[in-house]
């Protein structure tokens, strides 16, 4: 292939908004990705989108989409069994999130790259990095049973937690903190309206639910399950079931049932990975850092590590500074554990977990409490929720 200025692995929310985004400032870029495009778009994924990702897209105009179909949310709910307990977060911020599902977010970034000239390679298959610690870095992989080779002066690795970016960098300059959670995310989406306007975090002595939305038509429920359920247990009538008990009277008597368009068991985890750079190799997304989906922080932080990495590499080829590239990690680090924090904290606050006893689930209640009556504690969550400042 012709070399490239920078090369990016994988075409997910992260990989797709860096290279709109250096195509808009002239600088080449590429995008290799493993899988086909028609598996790329059939992710099904959330989509509350926080400022800084809508203010990138509505900054690149691929917005068209985002501004008829995006519902903006200006608050949401927490449950503790018996009320709901209001997040105004536009009241406590002056600010919002929008509703607009990631996968429209991927389909609209694909389908807006032609016209940039952001060049998309499909099924690279054998992918491997070469020479990032040289001034001269190189992908390899095969295409249509034929290898091919694309120099770059950077690459930026927002291939996942499977992809070959992070392990690239030496085990021995790479360190590793986890949390697997003894439970998952069984999700239900069905084409039927929303039982709430606005979202609903439950806590109930079952364990977690979450009531959400694609569209003022289609829904996506959660309930919190054991690691190891089999998705076969849970017929769609017994998921609801569950559901209306988890999420309290009010939301049940407002519930749509309908047959699932798709069902599926999200596992959990808490993982980052130190550092986010190494030589010619930058990591974003997902490849550096995976968050528990409570609190809707996994695209957010991929679009805040690359809107970071962005303007370090534009800096770099406008003018020949290196020092925000050289910063890149520590920055983009600073708000991954901020983000990991609140996320931690939410998913502790909302589910039961094994061994927990009538004490964490009193203090669970003490803590919903104490949300409900001071105007402090829904700041802190809402400052959060937003999102915190770049």
């Amino acid at each position: 292939m012709k070399p490239t200025q920078v090369a990016i692995i994988g075409a997910g929310p992260a990989g797709l908004l860096l290279g709109h985004l250096l195509r808009a400032d002239g600088i080449e870029a590429v995008i290799v990705e493993r899988k086909s495009e028609a598996e790329v778009l059939a992710r099904i994924r959330a989509g509350v989108l926080e400022r800084t990702t809508t203010d990138l897209l509505h900054r690149l105009g691929i917005d068209a989409r985002l501004n008829a179909e995006g519902l903006p949310h200006h608050g949401f709910m927490l449950a503790d069994g018996e009320r709901l307990i209001r997040i105004d977060v536009a009241a406590l911020t002056g600010q919002s999130v929008t509703v607009y599902g990631q996968t429209e977010v991927t389909r609209d970034l694909v389908a807006a790259a032609p016209a940039r000239g952001l060049e998309i390679v499909w099924n690279a298959a054998d992918l491997a990095l070469h020479g990032i610690d040289d001034a001269t870095p190189a992908l390899t992989f095969m295409r249509g049973g034929v290898a091919e080779r694309l120099d770059c002066d950077f690459i930026a690795g927002c291939d996942g937690f499977h992809g070959p970016s992070r392990i690239a960098i030496p085990a021995a300059l790479r360190q590793s903190f986890e949390r697997v959670y003894p439970f998952g995310w069984l999700g239900i989406l069905a084409d039927v309206p929303p039982c709430h306007p606005e979202l609903i975090y439950a806590n109930h002595d079952r364990g977690f639910a979450l009531a959400s939305m694609r569209s003022p038509t289609r829904s996506r429920y959660y309930i919190q399950v054991p690691a190891d359920e089999p998705i076969g247990d849970w017929p769609d009538e017994r998921l609801w079931d569950e559901l209306a008990l988890r999420l309290g009277p009010e939301a049940a008597a407002a519930m749509t049932r309908g047959p699932a368009i798709e069902k599926s068991i999200a596992p959990l985890r808490s993982f980052v990975s130190e550092p986010m750079r190494h030589g010619r190799l930058f990591l974003a997304g997902d490849s550096a850092h995976i968050v528990p989906p409570t609190g809707a922080k996994g695209m957010n932080l991929a679009a805040s590590d690359v809107a970071y990495l962005s303007e370090a590499l534009i800096a770099w080829y406008s003018r020949g500074d290196d020092g925000t590239l050289l910063d890149y990690s520590r920055r983009a680090l600073a708000r991954v554990w901020k983000s990991e924090r609140f996320s931690w904290q939410l998913t502790k606050l909302m589910h039961r977990f094994p061994g927990d006893g009538p004490f964490e689930r009193r203090m669970q209640l003490a803590e919903l409490d104490y949300i409900a009556s001071s105007t402090a504690a829904r700041m802190s969550i809402a400052e959060n929720y937003i999102g915190l400042p770049m």
